[in-house]
């Protein structure tokens, strides 16, 4: 399974479960006039414009590479994660904020409450379908490695959105559930208000995260440590390679530009020389096929220029 299929099929996950739940919220919020509702369908329908966006951002990466832009497209991905960052941050985190300290003012009681419990446990119910759902995409991904140390490490910014986001649409349910309870049990609306806050709070960190960490991506990062250690341990085990002085790679969305400074291993002629780097070149591609280009530069000394 590609990287790329992974993400397609998680934003199709998130899609599907944030569009149903979105519906559903904004009919029990108008019915029982819960402010953590209104927030949370708020932020359902946002979700389902982020995996729009996501969407957008995967289909723009595939373009193949011109003369205004030699190295592709594939950086792409990260401008439209970004993008979807601020939105969880503006739509999703400020406005639940803003409801919330509206309520507080009006001391609207909540109607019908039961509804809104049933709502929110069936949303909850969706949203863990659907973060059991990225899970399951990203695991043959990360490997041996904890979900936190993959995500920290990961270059696939629209899988860290799609898992923030369902992460967060999970314990914000979590939230509306306990304060809408509180609210019932207590005849105090204040408790939705303080729901609404908590939703809002809780998507604007998220928000902060996502962009923080896509952020690095954008302005051009290498790829993972591993990827990078096992490229170099490659090379040097080449019967061509002599010592590899220098291995610098960049992250383009799903493809990578690698370039490789080297002494290559004494030959007759500099034909063989050519030769040699394109045949440590192909070996490469073949080996980590995520390569889209490679610039090889041999010498005899590492000079840092």
């Amino acid at each position: 399974m590609s990287h790329q299929n992974a993400s397609v099929k998680s934003i199709i996950f998130a899609l599907s479960a944030n569009f149903g739940i979105a519906v559903t919220k904004t009919v029990a919020a108008v019915i029982t006039g819960s402010g953590s509702m209104l927030a949370e369908s708020i932020h359902s329908f946002a979700d389902c414009g982020n995996q729009l966006l996501l969407f957008l951002g995967l289909k723009t990466s595939k373009k193949q590479p011109n003369d205004e832009h030699p190295l592709g497209y594939g950086m792409s991905i990260y401008f439209w994660s970004f993008i979807v960052a601020l939105m969880l941050f503006s739509m999703g985190g400020l406005f639940s904020i803003y409801e919330g300290i509206h309520k507080l003012h009006t001391n609207e009681p909540v109607s019908n409450p039961l509804v809104a419990i049933i709502v929110l446990s069936l949303s909850m119910l969706l949203e863990g379908a659907s973060l059991l759902g990225c899970l399951k995409q990203i695991k043959p991904i990360r490997g041996e490695q904890s979900v936190w140390n993959w995500v920290k490490n990961t270059r696939q910014s629209e899988l860290v959105v799609v898992l923030g986001e369902d992460v967060a649409a999970l314990l914000g349910l979590a939230f509306a559930l306990v304060f809408i309870v509180l609210s019932a049990v207590t005849g105090n609306p204040v408790y939705d208000s303080i729901g609404s806050i908590g939703i809002g709070t809780l998507l604007v960190v998220v928000s902060l995260f996502i962009a923080t960490k896509v952020k690095g991506l954008l302005i051009g990062q290498s790829s993972d440590v591993t990827v990078r250690q096992d490229m170099k341990a490659f090379l040097e085990a080449r019967p061509e390679v002599d010592l590899v002085f220098n291995l610098i790679t960049i992250q383009l969305g799903s493809r990578i530009m690698v370039a490789v400074k080297a002494k290559m291993v004494e030959v007759a002629t500099p034909g063989q020389m050519i030769q040699n780097i394109n045949t440590c070149e192909k070996a490469l591609r073949e080996t980590f096929p995520n390569i889209q280009w490679i610039f090889f530069e041999p010498d005899v000394e590492d000079q840092n220029d």
